[in-house]
């Protein structure tokens, strides 16, 4: 799968004034963006964090899931550090899609948990790609990431796929009454180690 550069830009949050890099995925078309903050290029491991596009928990503010919680967690964390990369990659639903999550979502609804659902569907729990992230991660000259996530096989799966992990971050938040199971079937069919007591948000 090749991955090539296209721009970089200014891009100012809330948290900081990041720099946004934009990767074509030739063959599929997706487009991915990498936000990076500081000097990510001096040879010294990086925070950061590889988000996957969540339609509905990034930008339509849903509680099922914690994903637009860590968004904003993982952002704010690199800014307060002042440097950091966050890799916006666009494997909706664990790779599904959009369209497959909505129908994950209906047999949720029914009573279904997150894995049951993907694989009554026909998928596996996790279709994603991780080897698209290494030329990104190259093209900017990062070689080691302090990982922010909860995931220790997302650590394995990256590994395999050559990105070093030099540690792995915990990236805990979100926690409310919608995307409890969600949580309690990501500890316990995906090996996703919660530390802490989540900070637990009401409606």
């Amino acid at each position: 799968m090749t991955v090539r550069y296209v721009a970089t830009s200014r891009l100012p949050t809330p948290w900081a004034v990041f720099s946004m890099h934009g990767f074509l995925e030739e063959g599929t078309g997706k487009e991915h963006v990498v936000l990076t903050l500081g000097d990510v290029a001096d040879g010294e491991p990086v925070l950061g964090r590889i988000h996957s596009e969540c339609l509905t928990g990034d930008a339509l503010f849903s509680l099922r899931c914690d994903c637009g919680f860590q968004l904003e967690a993982a952002l704010q964390a690199i800014a307060e550090e002042g440097r950091g990369a966050l890799l916006y990659v666009r494997q909706e639903g664990r790779g599904i899609g959009l369209m497959n999550k909505i129908r994950a979502y209906n047999l949720q609804d029914q009573g279904a948990d997150t894995v049951e659902a993907n694989e009554r569907l026909g998928f596996a729990a996790d279709m994603r790609d991780y080897t698209i992230c290494l030329p990104m991660l190259d093209h900017l000259g990062i070689h080691s990431l302090k990982l922010m996530t909860n995931n220790p096989r997302k650590v394995k799966a990256m590994q395999d796929a050559g990105i070093s992990v030099f540690t792995r971050v915990p990236l805990e938040v979100g926690k409310n009454i919608y995307n409890a199971q969600y949580l309690a079937t990501k500890a316990g069919k995906l090996g996703h180690m919660f530390e802490r007591h989540l900070e637990h948000h009401q409606d």
